[in-house]
This record gives structure tokens, C-alpha cells and sequence, in this order.
């Protein structure tokens, strides 16, 4: 296939650009600074990309959009986080249907955060949306695809849980804490965690690329939710260190504000319903299954 990437220098993006290119797939990643003829150039800040010599496209992924916890929440963060999923999914969007063969899928980044963090109570894809700042964030991000799908163009918003990979993300800020001993629950630590393997994150984006059954949102999570004491104490034995320090939820609010209360303290237990209808197959379905892998174990 050829595909057209975007935010291939990310934890995700990463991994899927080495995994498409072991498979044979010509991958083109879109960026703000091109080194060669195979990356494709754009500024989703002044609206220039350049797809028409791209007319042979297969499927696009685009994962690109600014890091939600390199910073706190100001109110000029907060703009850039919403601002870059807008902009850049609607340029890439109205881009692609101006070509005369635009591709047959879009897999579109998005986040559990779409749906209500109310205690323990399970949502798929079905769901309500919630409130919160994230909340309106992927609302707005899924909204710019309909471009594409007024087209005729197979959309799919992937809806991302907790990526758990030692290369970057939660795990990683975790590992050398837990490492040391200082590990423990956050706040109560009864709130869920939706959680995914990076491996499954590979293996789901495949199967979503190649079956035309799939479509509108797909929730990226395994299929077993975990409260936070749960995972604290699951990763607590396979690293062999006791999780005895918890971090209270005042002290949370306090270090990290909004972002605190909408991610580490936000309660989130979804189910990859159209996953599990159309049989995919986890390779590791449960939390201890994952981190031994993850951390060689």
C-alpha cells in the first residue's frame, strides 16, 4: 500500500513506521521540515500541503497534534493543543478530497476523553460524549474528518486509551519512579484506567487499514479496564518493588491543575465493542500480560 503518515516521529507514529515499511508498504510521513523526496511538507499554520503528486494514496494516519502533557494547561497551551488537531486535520482533510483518486480509508487519531469520566460506569463506541477540555478537543478533531467522509472516503476515528510502551508516554514517566521504590496509587486509586499495548496499537491500526467493515469511531483500548490501584500494584510485581507511596489527590490537583483532574484522576472504562465484533485478536488482553512483555520480564 502506499500510505501517507503523519506524526511519524511519535511515540505511535514511530512504531508504525517501522512496522508498514517491514511489511513492503511505500510510507510517506508528512512534516513541517522535508529531507528528502519520500517526506511530504506542509504548515498546517498557513495552510500549505502539496498532495497532487501523491495521486496514487492507498490509506492515510494521521496522528499528528500537539503533546497534551509536555506543559501545563495555560490558556495559550490549551489553544495549541486544540488548534493543532483543527487546523491540521482540516487542511490534510479538504487536501485529500481535492485529488482525483483520493485514498479508500482515513484513520484519524482521537481519545477515550470523547466520553464521560464517571465512576466505573462502561461506555463503547456507542456512548455519550462527556464534558472537559479534552472532551471538546476530540469532538472538534472528529468533526473536521466528516470532509473526508462527505467524499466517500472510509473514516475511522481511532479512540486511544492509555498507550502503555517503555519508548514514551505514562509508562515511560512512571518506570524510574517505580523502579525506585516511590511508586503508588494516585489520589484513591478507584478510578479505571482504559489501557493498550503498543503492540495491539500496531495490530488494531492494521486490521482497521484492511477491513471495510469499520467505520466512525473505533475505541483503541484491551478489552479489560483496570482501576489504579489495579495497574500500581500489577506493575509493582513485575518490577519486583513495592507501590507503599501513594500521591494524593490534592497534591495531584495541585502539581497539575486541569490536566491532573482530566487525565490521572479521570475515570475512563471503555470497551472496544467493534473490536471484539469483528474478532480481532488482542495479543495481550490482560494488564500483566502487557507489562511483562513491554519490560522483558
Amino acid at each position: 500500500m502506499n500510505i501517507l503518515l503523519t506524526g511519524s516521529t511519535g511515540l505511535i507514529g514511530g512504531e508504525l513506521f517501522h512496522h508498514f515499511q517491514s511489511c513492503g508498504h511505500k510510507v510517506y510521513p508528512l512534516t513541517r521540515y522535508p529531507r528528502d523526496s519520500h517526506e511530504v511538507g506542509w504548515k498546517p499554520d498557513s495552510g500549505q500541503l502539496n498532495l497532487n503528486y501523491l495521486q496514487d494514496l492507498d490509506a492515510v494516519v494521521h496522528l499528528a497534534g500537539e503533546s497534551i502533557t509536555s506543559g501545563p494547561w495555560t490558556q495559550n497551551r490549551k489553544n495549541k493543543i486544540l488548534n493543532s488537531r483543527i487546523e491540521g486535520t482540516r487542511l490534510l482533510c479538504s487536501k485529500l478530497t481535492e485529488l482525483d483518486r483520493p485514498p479508500k480509508v482515513l484513520l484519524c487519531a482521537s481519545g477515550i476523553h470523547y466520553y464521560p469520566f464517571i465512576g466505573g460506569e462502561e461506555f463503547d463506541e456507542l456512548g455519550p460524549s462527556g464534558v472537559g477540555f479534552l472532551c471538546d478537543v476530540c469532538k472538534s478533531w472528529e468533526k473536521m474528518t466528516k470532509f473526508a467522509t462527505k467524499k466517500g472516503i472510509r473514516v475511522i476515528n481511532l479512540r486511544f486509551g492509555v498507550v502503555l510502551s517503555p519508548k514514551g508516554g505514562a509508562l515511560a514517566v512512571m518506570l524510574p519512579i517505580f523502579k525506585c521504590g516511590l511508586g503508588g496509587r494516585l489520589g484513591q486509586g478507584k478510578q479505571y484506567m482504559s489501557w493498550i499495548a503498543i503492540d495491539d496499537v500496531v495490530g488494531i491500526i492494521d486490521h482497521c487499514l484492511l477491513d471495510d467493515q469499520l467505520t466512525g469511531p473505533v475505541n483503541v483500548c484491551a478489552p479489560e479496564s483496570v482501576t489504579n490501584i489495579d495497574f500500581t500494584r500489577t506493575l509493582g510485581e513485575v518490577l519486583r518493588r513495592p507501590t507503599i507511596l501513594p500521591l494524593p489527590e490534592v497534591v495531584v490537583k495541585i502539581l497539575f491543575g486541569q490536566m491532573g483532574r482530566e487525565t490521572l484522576l479521570a475515570d475512563f472504562r471503555i470497551i472496544p465493542r467493534k473490536l471484539l465484533e469483528r474478532n480481532f485478536t488482542f495479543k495481550y488482553p490482560s494488564l500483566q500480560s502487557a507489562l511483562l512483555n513491554l519490560l522483558d520480564c
